[in-house]
């Protein structure tokens, strides 16, 4: 076949090598995707392609396709493999306008994670559990960089997300009728203990600084999860976050 594209510094490429950086997508109002599966998921939640690179003819896509050569796609990919296809998209809107919530309806508030795998990984598991919405809090959060969405399998795509403030949110919880807990280490109550059959938001921290003072403030209950004793580090903030939100599953459908 015949390549639109083989040289790595074609312009294009450049432009697409620079979209590796959250400046640069953000400015552009773009996402990257990379490989079918999370180009398919791209496509279900009805996100637009701006432009799609193959390097092969035969690779699904839609819109403006551009064929490239595979060692240039490669060189021009985040992890170095590009699995033949990347997709640059339109950034869906991430307002607290854009969410719906059921008549009872689970929130999990992120607050500080900056590490793109972690986020990403708790949308996976807040789609699995049937969370309504995720919402990230802080500026280090970026739910569209390539490792979240890597991590995720797609899940930012399908779970209901948004990015905001404390300022924003607080109100906007207030106005729905949703209590606020926090899961915080140093809590006396177990998550266990805790009624988390109500409309609720679930708060995870980040590991390395924990709850910031506004959450503990907002928060209406601080819980714990059990660990045995001699435990001396906290949880994985998704593995926590796993843990919280499967509990609250169980006390629904107990």
């Amino acid at each position: 076949m015949g390549f639109d594209i083989t040289s790595p510094s074609n312009e294009r490429i450049k432009w697409l090598v620079r979209l590796r950086e959250r400046k640069h997508r953000d400015a552009e109002g773009v996402l990257v995707v990379e490989g079918e599966r999370l180009y398919s998921r791209a496509l279900a939640a009805d996100l637009k392609p701006v432009v799609t690179f193959v390097s092969d003819s035969s690779a699904m896509a839609s819109g403006e396709v551009v064929t490239v050569t595979p060692d240039v796609l490669d060189k021009a990919s985040y992890r170095s493999r590009s699995e033949g296809l990347v997709g640059v998209f339109r950034q869906p809107a991430t307002g607290l306008d854009t969410l719906s919530l059921g008549a009872q309806p689970l929130i999990l508030i992120l607050e500080n994670i900056e590490k793109p795998g972690n986020l990403g990984a708790m949308c996976r598991t807040a789609a699995a559990a049937r969370v309504d919405a995720v919402i990230a809090i802080g500026h280090g959060a970026d739910p569209w960089n390539p490792n979240a969405l890597r991590a995720s399998t797609g899940a930012v795509f399908s779970v209901g997300l948004a990015v905001s403030d404390w300022d924003a949110l607080e109100p906007w919880l207030t106005e729905r009728g949703v209590t606020t807990v926090a899961a915080s280490p140093e809590a006396t109550t177990s998550l266990y203990d805790t009624d988390m059959g109500r409309p609720i938001a679930v708060v995870i921290g980040a590991e390395d600084q924990g709850l910031s003072e506004r959450a503990r403030s907002i928060a209406s209950e601080l819980v714990s999860i059990p660990q045995a004793h001699g435990t001396t580090d906290s949880l994985n903030a998704s593995v926590a976050a796993g843990i919280v939100l499967f509990e609250v599953a169980r006390q629904r459908t107990g």
